[in-house]
């Protein structure tokens, strides 16, 4: 049993040997990737190539893939999520709005709800790209983050919002209260982000991370804690956490990366104040630009109005 994927190809392959190329997007081994080539499983715009011919920026790919069953701890069971909205949706994707508490696909040792088997329940069909048990997810949020989150519906559209967030022209906002006033009020982090030596799920700033950019400005200070409008350049995992904990301005209510749990306890926050407000890009069906909001939800609200009356 095989499978039909169908991607077009990103500028950054323009030029590539087909065997290396299909490695890097499918998650191959170059020796594989050769060996599908060779046998006639690599078509690009409508003809078989062989592993040593090139790839062709924006041209379809098609490569016949050995089916192989997901992991049962990993299988997608259609499962209802209560409180997530569909902002939008067309034939080409899906934008949801995602609460706190949902993780953006299943994954090792979570048992919680997540986007995509609540998609599943609701009768949505995505993407079959990406692991079985990410279909169609070409960005996440934490698990403590709300907000929105799109996902492709259509192959072609897997691939071009894939391309879009990896060359970076994806409009990604946040808002953030965060512990005290930052300085400037207006000012862009650039920090290198790894994965923490001595926490399995903490990331950290520090030396040979991968590149992480992050803009901010001051909507509003206030006593104790600061509003911000924050605009990612980069999508590290827990950026914005990590960034502002860097700085001695953790997300308030964010323990995990040094909040202050008395403050916390005063906002009536059990996870971090952040939020995804706006999403804007260009539509991978129509070419045209389009954008979505989302408003605060109930709890961030609630610690919003509280830290204004301190």
């Amino acid at each position: 049993m095989s499978e039909v994927r169908t991607v077009l190809v990103p500028d950054g392959l323009e030029g590539e040997r087909v065997d290396a190329g299909v490695a890097r997007l499918f998650g191959l081994s170059r020796t594989k990737a050769a060996d599908l080539a060779a046998q006639g499983h690599v078509i690009q715009n409508g003809a078989s190539v062989g592993k040593s011919e090139r790839l062709l920026a924006g041209s379809m790919l098609e490569v016949s893939l050995p089916s192989v069953a997901p992991s049962p701890s990993l299988a997608v069971v259609a499962s209802p999520v209560p409180g997530m909205t569909i902002v939008h949706d067309d034939d080409d994707l899906v934008v949801v709005d995602k609460p706190v508490g949902v993780a953006a696909h299943p994954s090792v040792g979570w048992v919680g709800p997540d986007v995509v088997s609540g998609l599943a329940a609701a009768g949505y069909r995505i993407s079959t790209s990406g692991a079985p048990e990410r279909q169609g997810i070409v960005s996440r949020l934490d698990v403590g983050t709300s907000g929105l989150m799109v996902v492709a519906k259509s192959e072609v559209a897997y691939s071009r919002l894939k391309q879009a967030f990896r060359s970076r022209t994806v409009d990604k906002t946040y808002h953030s209260l965060v512990q005290g006033l930052p300085d400037p009020v207006v000012g862009t982090i650039d920090a290198p982000i790894g994965r923490h030596p001595g926490h399995e799920y903490k990331f950290a700033v520090m030396k040979g991370g991968k590149p992480s950019v992050t803009h901010y400005e001051v909507i509003e200070a206030f006593r104790h804690s600061s509003l911000l409008n924050i605009h990612l350049e980069t999508g590290r995992t827990h950026q914005i956490r990590v960034h502002f904990a860097a700085l001695h301005h953790p997300c308030c209510g964010d323990t995990m990366y040094g909040a202050d749990p008395s403050l916390a306890s005063r906002l009536k926050l059990d996870r971090q104040w952040l939020h995804a407000v706006g999403l804007g890009f260009e539509h991978p069906g129509t070419g045209q630009y389009v954008h979505f909001e989302s408003p605060y939800p109930d709890d961030l609200q609630r610690a919003l109005d509280i830290v204004a009356n301190f």
